[in-house]
Formats: C-alpha cells, sequence, structure tokens
C-alpha cells in the first residue's frame, strides 16, 4: 500500500477536523436541548467514544504527516 502524500493526510486532518467539529456541536446542542448542567455536557464530551477515537486518530496522522 502506498504511503499517503503530504497533502493527502492534510486533507484527511481538515476532514476529521470538520466532523470532529460538528460533533461537538450536536453534543452540545442536545445537551442544551434537553437543559443539561455544562458540567454534565462536558463529561458526555470527554468520555464520548467517538470523538475519543477521532482525537487518537488525529494524533496518529498529524505525527506521520510531520515526519514527511
Amino acid at each position: 500500500m502506498p504511503e499517503a502524500t503530504r497533502e493527502e493526510l492534510q486533507e484527511t486532518i481538515g476532514d476529521l477536523n470538520a466532523y470532529r467539529k460538528r460533533l461537538r456541536n450536536e453534543i452540545i446542542s442536545i445537551g442544551q436541548k434537553l437543559r443539561m448542567p455544562q458540567k454534565k455536557i462536558d463529561a458526555s464530551l470527554a468520555e464520548h467514544t467517538e470523538l475519543q477515537r477521532i482525537d487518537l486518530i488525529l494524533t496518529e496522522l498529524v505525527a506521520q504527516r510531520d515526519q514527511n
């Protein structure tokens, strides 16, 4: 499997960052509609499995991009 180019990595990082932002905003919006306390919304964000996975993947992609 060929290695991704720096441009491809940057595009993927940008796409993942955009998705992460949309997901965070959706979680915050739902929490606010449910009138959850801010601490509970923050805890939901911190514990959200998909957000944790995205953060891990972003870290790996940034490291790979910086090595190129």
